[in-house]
């Protein structure tokens, strides 16, 4: 990649290419602006709860459907649709994500452009938990619609991705598993009657919790996901399991009782995701010996290396005379729910939704994860942008003017990330008679709300339900 960079750099080397560059940069008017920033008019609607708003939007931008961005254009409209109750076309572009991630491949000429202006210019890949939460939603899609087999294959997809995502990271300390996840695969085998893969799931969700979900977010596994496995392992024959599990969650008094009637289990998507911004870092240069130069800030006790064997004795010349410069990087930036707590009631019944997933502490986790690269990355770009004045100005100083004009303003952090995604996830499961009922479901936090809904079971079925309240108190800049 780096021999390539210094090839791309090579070509902007005169006037004719600068104000090309500077032209592009003026007509680019997410230059200065975030990703959020860029589509506040999406943003605006599908905050307010406008979702026809927020799809026409999305009709106006279609381009953006074969764009870098696609991604994010699958997934944001995939998502509003979904809550508007258009399942199937919901999952028409949930699959469109999920292909564009099977058939990536690598743009080496915008990877290398990137060097040269910003990360803003490659395609946007999506995090990993992003693609684990495409399928999610996709698998819902189809429960909602009583296609379980459907929902089954979505399942297996999931399991793929949770293996490649294992399989990636070798560290313990990184995210490399998602409990929520498999507990979304056990309830999917469970309603299936499914027993046995649904207790694997259950049993692989409730380790992650404790292994990592614990020391990094401090989450503990649901109650209701402990009872969930108590009973699979309990009707999948593994007695010792139950006794061992019994232990375990300090539940010495389990025994499985039968359910009469069906189940609801109902998912509240609380709060709306962090969104992407940008900060900057001045770093000065330690020019050292050897080919080799140092990058640095005291405050945040950082330290990087350049190597400049592969510079031109200009180029390196030109590096020597950098002493301070600013790198942007990407941050994200909380969005703190309205509610914090939901309960159902039905009759005299009561059941507390319990936290099963926490996107906004995951996003932080995954970006923090991987600063030592987009520091590594944003230093590289700054420092051949600076060679590359330097070497220019030897031959035209108007041009390496520009370019320095050029370099400034294309300065900027990949700000992208799936913004409309929850900033948590709740669940419980509620028992239910057969035919008719009415459930009550009440919000909590900055203030209380109540909202009813009414099931048709049949016996022995379970019927799946989720709400999303887009409600929060703004961005929590740090």
């Amino acid at each position: 990649m780096s021999n390539y960079v210094v090839n791309l750099k090579s070509k902007i080397l005169n006037r004719k290419s600068v104000y090309f560059l500077l032209l592009t940069a003026f007509f680019s008017i997410t230059s200065c602006a975030t990703y959020y920033q860029a589509n506040y008019e999406f943003n605006k609607q599908f905050e307010s709860g406008n979702l026809k708003g927020a799809v026409q939007t999305l009709k106006k931008n279609v381009g953006k459907a074969t764009g870098k961005d696609r991604f994010l254009y699958f997934v944001n409209k995939g998502l509003v649709l979904s809550m508007m109750g258009q399942y199937e076309e919901s999952n028409k572009f949930f699959e469109e994500a999920y292909l564009f991630w099977e058939d990536f491949k690598v743009d080496y000429f915008s990877e290398g452009a990137a060097y040269l202006t910003n990360p803003m210019v490659t395609v946007y890949r999506g995090e990993d938990h992003e693609h684990l939460m495409l399928l999610y939603y996709k698998a819902m899609n189809f429960l909602k619609l009583g296609n379980e087999e459907a929902a089954l294959v979505e399942c297996r997809r999931l399991g793929i991705r949770l293996q490649q995502l294992s399989d990636r990271y070798s560290d313990e300390n990184k995210f490399r598993h998602d409990a929520f996840i498999n507990n979304l695969m056990g309830i999917i085998y469970d309603s299936d009657r499914d027993y046995n893969n649904a207790f694997i799931a259950y049993r692989n969700a409730v380790d992650t919790y404790k292994t990592e979900y614990t020391p990094m977010f401090g989450m503990k596994a649901p109650k209701q996901l402990q009872l969930d496995l108590l009973r699979t392992a309990w009707l999948s024959g593994f007695l010792d399991e139950v006794e061992k599990y019994k232990v375990e969650f300090n539940l010495p008094d389990y025994q499985y009782k039968p359910n009469e009637g069906g189940e609801l289990v109902f998912f509240w998507h609380n709060g709306l995701a962090p969104i992407k911004a940008e900060w900057g870092v001045n770093f000065l240069v330690d020019h050292g010996r050897n080919g080799v130069v140092t990058f640095y800030n005291r405050e945040l006790n950082l330290s990087f290396n350049f190597p400049t064997n592969n510079m031109s004795d200009n180029e390196r010349r030109g590096l020597s005379r950098l002493e301070v410069f600013r790198v942007a990087f990407p941050k994200y930036v909380e969005r703190p729910p309205h509610f914090s707590e939901a309960a159902l009631h039905v009759g005299d019944a009561d059941y507390s939704l319990e936290l099963t997933e926490n996107i906004n502490k995951i996003a932080f986790k995954v970006l923090e994860e991987r600063m030592g690269h987009e520091f590594a990355k944003g230093l590289a770009r700054v420092a051949l942008k600076k060679a590359s004045e330097y070497a220019l100005k030897k031959e035209d100083r108007g041009a390496a003017a520009l370019l320095g004009l050029f370099n400034a303003i294309t300065e900027k952090a990949d700000t992208r990330n799936w913004q409309t995604l929850p900033h948590s996830i709740f669940y419980a499961r509620v028992p239910l008679p057969e035919g008719q009922s009415t459930v009550s479901f009440s919000l909590d936090g900055d203030h209380h709300t109540d909202r009813t809904f009414t099931y048709q079971l049949k016996k022995g079925q379970t019927v799946f339900h989720t709400f999303t309240s887009l409600e929060s108190r703004g961005p929590r800049y740090y």
